[in-house]
């Protein structure tokens, strides 16, 4: 969508193809980083946003056992807005869909899901199906912006490096409640981990678990769950029944790939579709903006111009591949510190330790996870 608009602002006609008729999908990130914002305030929108409802986080704390840490800190960072805003995906995506669609050359389909590739000496466009029956997409490009799961990707037998991960994610509602907590990154305990995430009306529950252990878990019933969640999190104890089966669960099966190659002619794929992130720091959708606008950056004048080449696809990968790889290799990282392959337990990092010991260290992860590597704005 954040393509769309900056391909369509500079003049190019572009056609966003969404799966579903709306945009009201639980348990996406919420998370507007930094980065984020100071696209929008380079595209003369971020007023405009901030009075939408939202939350700001200016640090990002956690509870680890009886103790409350400040593990972030984006007072410092080098970015117009120091805070984190939490938004309804949906609400931001219908943001920027209303401001698309103020450029005459962009053009919204919902209910349309790519099935295929038109391929002929390059890829020529795409097969999709519709309430109304199946229809072509021809374009100069094709870009994937379709996630993990990604249809693009697949179709265009792009080859995949996977990077191991050890957890998975259960999500899941219960009800907010006046007197209850403010926001904070979760809770560790007890072997634990439960993020939980303001979303005004409820919290958006997660529950971090090992590779394997939702199956575990689901055999010893739905008791064992609000069990688990009543003693890391004990606010939200007197509401656990609010999770009456296992169909108010949803799993997360986390991974961390990324293509070697994001390209075919004809082709490219940007955000998850070529580099999936774990959900650790909510810092995909703005790894996939930041890939947005750097497409739109080398892109806009070729696609203008009818002129794309292989090389101006390979320039996106190779300025975007760097950002992408370190932040999954810190994402790696943090995952092994946290997890024992061995046997699930949570461990009290030294790193933690010193976050709390040294409040200027929080400015590092306040920078990596509010900017990241390689910031892009907008000069398209």
């Amino acid at each position: 969508m954040m393509l769309g608009l900056l391909l369509s602002r500079a003049g190019v006609d572009v056609v966003v193809l969404e799966k579903h008729g709306d945009f009201m999908r639980d348990f996406r990130g919420d998370t507007i980083h930094p980065s984020t914002l100071d696209v929008l305030h380079e595209l003369g929108l971020l007023e405009t946003f901030l009075a939408l409802p939202h939350t700001e986080l200016r640090e990002i704390r956690a509870r680890v056992g009886q103790r409350d840490l400040a593990l972030a800190d984006f007072s410092r960072v080098a970015a117009r807005c120091r805070f984190m805003v939490f938004m309804p995906q949906w609400d931001f995506l219908s943001f920027l869909a209303e401001h698309a669609r103020r450029y005459d050359g962009f053009s919204l389909r919902t209910n349309t899901e790519v099935v295929g590739l038109i391929e002929e000496a390059v890829v020529a466009g795409v097969r999709a199906e519709t309430p109304e029956g199946p229809i072509e997409v021809r374009a100069d490009l094709v870009i994937g912006c379709d996630g993990r799961h990604s249809i693009v990707r697949a179709r265009a037998g792009l080859d995949v490096e996977e990077i191991a991960s050890a957890i998975d994610v259960m999500w899941m509602r219960l009800s907010k409640r006046e007197g209850d907590p403010p926001q904070t990154l979760g809770y560790f305990d007890h072997a634990r981990l439960c993020v939980m995430l303001d979303r005004g009306a409820y919290w958006q529950c997660g529950v971090v678990v090992r590779k394997g252990e939702f199956d575990e878990l689901h055999d010893r019933g739905i008791d064992a769950l609000r069990e688990e969640i009543a003693r890391v999190a004990p606010f939200v104890a007197s509401r656990a029944n609010e999770i009456r089966t296992f169909d108010d669960v949803k799993l997360l099966s986390v991974r961390i790939d990324r293509l070697t190659r994001w390209w075919r002619p004809g082709l490219l794929c940007i955000g998850d579709a070529a580099h999936a992130m774990s959900p650790i720091g909510g810092v995909g959708i703005n790894l996939a903006i930041q890939d947005a606008v750097a497409t739109a950056n080398v892109l806009a004048e070729p696609l203008r111009a009818r002129s794309v080449t292989s090389g101006h696809l390979d320039a996106v990968q190779r300025r975007r591949m760097l950002p992408a790889r370190i932040t999954q290799e810190v994402q790696a990282f943090v995952q092994n510190r946290i997890w024992s392959p061995r046997d699930g337990r949570l461990r009290t990092s030294p790193a933690l330790l010193a976050l709390e010991r040294w409040p200027w260290l929080r400015q590092i992860p306040g920078r990596l996870i509010g900017v990241g590597v390689r910031p892009e704005h907008v000069a398209s």
